[in-house]
C-alpha cells in the first residue's frame, strides 16, 4: 500500500486477521482505498526494510477490476488521456517529488540572497518575446494576451526593491511538437538593479549548482526509481564554460550543422555544442535580430546583443535565457520600431528609462525543462502533472 510518503509491504495471515477482515481482503483489487492496522516490523527483504504485520482491514473505497492503467505497456496517448490516473505510478510520483524539490530550492536559493518574491499579471497588453500569443478580448481595453513572460513587470519592481524575482506560469502559442515545449509552463525569472550580463551569468550558475545539490542530496530515493545516474548531476560545477555565439557557429559548422551567422540556434545545433561537456554552458552574445528587443546592444559589437543561453548537457538544450536589459531610452525606442510593436503598450516599460535608468540583468529559467534534465526524462510532458500541449487540453 502507499500513501503519499512512500510504499509499505502488509502481510496478511488469515488466523491472526479473523474472517470478516480476510473476506474483505479477497475483494480488493488495484487502486481500493483501505484502512489497515498492525504491527510494523523489520524485514530487509521487504521495501524500505520494514513491513507490516496486519491485524484489521477496512475498505474505504472500492475500485472496480477495470482500473485503465495495468503493469503492462501502454501508448503516451493512452497515459496522457488518464493523466490523473497515471500521476499514482511510482515513476510519475518520483518526478512529480523532484519538481518540488526543485522548486523549493530555488526558492530558498533566492530567499537565502535577498531577493524579493514579486506577483506579475498574466494578462497584459504588453508582450515581451516573439513567439505566438494566446489572446482575449479585455471588456473595453481591447485585446489582452496571455503572459509569455513576467519580466518587463520584473524590471519596474528592481527598480524599486532591487533584486526581485516573479515564479508562476507562462504561454506560448508555438505550433512545436518537439519534447522541449509545451504551451503552458512555469518560469522563474530574477531581476537584478546594478548588475551587468557577467553579473547575472554569475548568478545563473551558482543557482543551477545549488539546485542539482540539493537534488542530488534529498532526490537520492526519487533518482533511483527514475534510474537517473547521479554523476550526471555531480558534475554541475562552477565555472560554466562561455562560448561566443560566433565561435559557436564556427564550431557547429566544422561538425556539420547548415547554420549561419544570423541564425538562432535549434536543438540539434544546441544538442553539437554541449557534446563535449559534461555541464551547462553559456552561449552569449546573440545577433540582436534573433533575440528580444528589449536585450542591451553589445558596445563591443553592435550587430550582437548582451545575452546569454544557457544550454544543459546530454542535449536537452536551453533551460536559461538570459541578458543585460537595454537602459538607453533611445535605443529601446528604435528596436520597439523595429519590432513593428505598438508604443502605446510599451509606454509604462519607457517611462522605466525616462526616470532614473540604470544597468539591470535577469533571466528567465523554464522548470519544466530543468526538470527533464536533472531527472534524465526523454519528454518535458512528464515533467508538469497535467501538460499542456497542441493538441492536449485535457485531462
Amino acid at each position: 500500500m502507499r500513501d503519499g510518503s512512500g510504499a509499505l509491504q502488509c502481510v496478511l495471515v488469515q488466523k491472526i486477521v479473523g474472517p470478516e477482515a480476510w473476506e474483505r481482503f479477497g475483494t480488493l483489487s488495484q487502486e481500493t482505498s483501505v484502512e489497515i492496522e498492525g504491527e510494523v516490523r523489520a524485514e530487509p527483504r521487504a521495501p524500505g526494510g520494514y513491513e507490516l504485520g496486519v491485524t484489521n482491514l477496512l475498505v474505504l473505497g472500492t475500485s472496480p477490476s477495470d482500473y485503465p492503467i495495468q503493469p503492462k505497456e501502454h501508448g503516451v496517448d493512452f497515459l496522457l488521456d488518464h493523466r490523473h490516473l497515471w500521476l499514482r505510478s511510482p515513476r510519475q510520483v518520483a518526478i512529480m517529488r523532484v519538481r518540488a524539490e526543485i522548486e523549493q530550492a530555488l526558492h530558498d536559493f533566492f530567499y537565502e540572497r535577498g531577493f524579493v518574491r514579486v506577483d506579475t499579471p498574466l494578462l497584459t497588453a504588453a508582450i515581451g518575446e516573439r513567439s505566438g500569443l494566446f489572446s482575449t478580448e479585455y471588456f473595453e481595453e481591447g485585446t489582452a494576451y496571455l503572459a509569455q513572460t513576467g519580466q518587463l513587470y520584473g524590471e519596474a519592481a528592481a527598480a524599486a526593491l532591487g533584486k526581485i524575482y516573479t515564479f508562476g506560469p507562462t504561454f506560448r502559442a508555438e505550433k512545436s511538437k518537439t519534447r522541449r515545449h509545451l504551451t503552458e509552463f512555469w518560469m522563474l525569472e530574477p531581476e537584478m538593479a546594478f548588475h551587468d550580463s557577467e553579473d547575472s551569468m554569475k548568478v545563473q550558475e551558482e543557482m543551477v549548482t545549488y539546485v542539482a545539490k540539493r537534488v542530488l542530496e534529498r532526490c537520492r530515493v526519487q533518482l533511483e526509481e527514475l534510474e537517473r545516474d547521479p554523476a550526471k548531476l555531480e558534475a554541475v560545477q562552477v565555472p560554466f564554460p562561455r562560448v561566443n555565439y560566433s565561435d559557436a557557429v564556427a564550431t557547429l559548422q566544422r561538425k556539420g550543422s547548415q547554420i549561419t551567422w544570423g541564425d538562432d540556434l535549434g536543438a540539434e545545433d544546441e544538442a553539437l555544442l554541449v557534446e563535449d561537456y559534461d555541464r551547462p554552458i553559456f552561449v552569449v552574445n546573440y545577433p540582436k535580430e534573433a533575440k528580444a528587443f528589449y536585450m542591451k546592444e553589445n558596445p563591443a559589437d553592435p550587430r550582437t546583443v548582451l545575452c546569454s543561453d544557457m544550454l544543459a548537457p546530454e542535449g536537452y538544450g536551453e533551460v536559461i535565457g538570459g541578458s543585460q536589459r537595454e537602459d538607453d531610452y533611445d535605443k529601446l525606442v528604435r528596436r520597439i520600431e523595429e519590432e513593428q510593436l505598438p508604443m502605446a503598450a510599451y509606454d509604462w516599460y519607457l517611462d522605466l528609462r525616462r526616470y532614473g535608468t540604470f544597468v539591470h540583468s535577469g533571466f528567465g529559467i523554464g522548470l519544466e525543462r530543468t526538470v527533464a534534465w536533472m531527472c534524465g526524462l526523454p519528454h518535458v510532458r512528464e515533467a508538469i502533472a497535467f501538460p499542456r500541449m497542441m493538441h492536449r487540453l485535457r485531462p
